[in-house]
């Protein structure tokens, strides 16, 4: 039987209609502001004001000159590698970590924890870390970038909490018919926790494509660097160019070096967006 809805709640769900399309009018309008400024003409778009539906002057300059370079390939050539060993070998560490810190035989599991978890407040510093990495012969290498930030404590601390929300019953089981804790963990906790795992592989697929600064400060040579910071270093070229020879069509440049650098990652998000919320939320609610 359909239960017919009173008028306030009839207004509260226009009210309600009304205010989430403004919302993602909101979230959604800078993005396509971005794109459509990407393939507009700089001193039009310069000119132009209000808010921008349509590309101004149709122009695909500012992508000519942000994908002639050369060093842009090479950077997504270098990101794609990083992203590859990174992120697997992230995944690697913060799966073992959590598995072992999930299980509750483990006597030590909370000194450890409460030391882990102590990094969240407190790192070593800039310096110490760079020199660090310097004295591990670590500059100039890929693994320079890889190995020292292996673990990210908030991602484990996530799948911690996701293995911990299995069944107990479903590992006693296994381990009465003889199954070893590596194929506990490869045959049951793993396939049962694909959401978090997809969730903490997006944090982690985001956190290397964006990050620039220790690439910047420990690759050295310009073809080694990823893709953040060859686009950084071509805002920066641009830039220098405006000021000494009146450059004026730095404004595509700046909204196509965005969209260069944004597009490929957004593209992941439809493929996992279904496990997002499960994941990020799956142990949050106890029985």
């Amino acid at each position: 039987m359909k239960i017919k809805a009173t008028p306030g709640e009839r207004v509260f769900q226009a009210c309600n209609y009304v205010f989430l399309t403004l919302l993602a009018f909101v979230c959604l309008y800078p993005m396509w502001h971005v794109l459509m400024a990407s393939f507009s003409d700089s001193d039009a778009l310069i000119a132009h004001s209000g808010l921008l539906l349509l590309p101004v002057e149709l122009s695909p300059d500012a992508y000519k000159r942000v994908l002639s370079n050369h060093l842009v390939w090479i950077g997504y050539w270098n990101t794609l590698k990083l992203l590859v060993l990174g992120v697997s070998w992230q995944m690697v560490m913060t799966t073992l970590g959590a598995y072992v810190l999930s299980r509750r035989e483990f006597m030590l599991r909370r000194p450890i924890m409460l030391a882990i978890t102590f990094t969240m407040f407190f790192s070593g510093g800039t310096i110490p870390t760079y020199l660090n990495i310097q004295q591990l012969g670590l500059k100039g290498s890929i693994w320079g970038l890889i190995l020292p930030f292996s673990i990210s404590t908030y991602n484990m601390i996530i799948l911690r909490t996701s293995f911990e929300s299995m069944p107990k019953s479903l590992l006693e089981a296994a381990r009465i018919d003889g199954a070893a804790p590596l194929t506990c963990l490869l045959r049951i906790v793993l396939p049962l926790n694909k959401a978090s795992l997809s969730v903490i592989a997006l944090y982690y697929g985001v956190g290397t494509w964006n990050a620039w600064f220790w690439a910047s400060q420990l690759m050295g040579e310009r073809t080694r660097m990823p893709l953040s910071v060859v686009l950084r270093d071509i805002l920066i070229n641009s830039q220098m160019q405006q000021m000494d020879n009146g450059v004026t069509n730095l404004e595509g440049i700046k909204y196509a070096l965005i969209v260069v650098a944004t597009v490929p990652i957004l593209c992941v998000y439809p493929f996992i967006q279904k496990y997002f919320a499960q994941g990020v939320m799956i142990g949050a609610v106890k029985e």
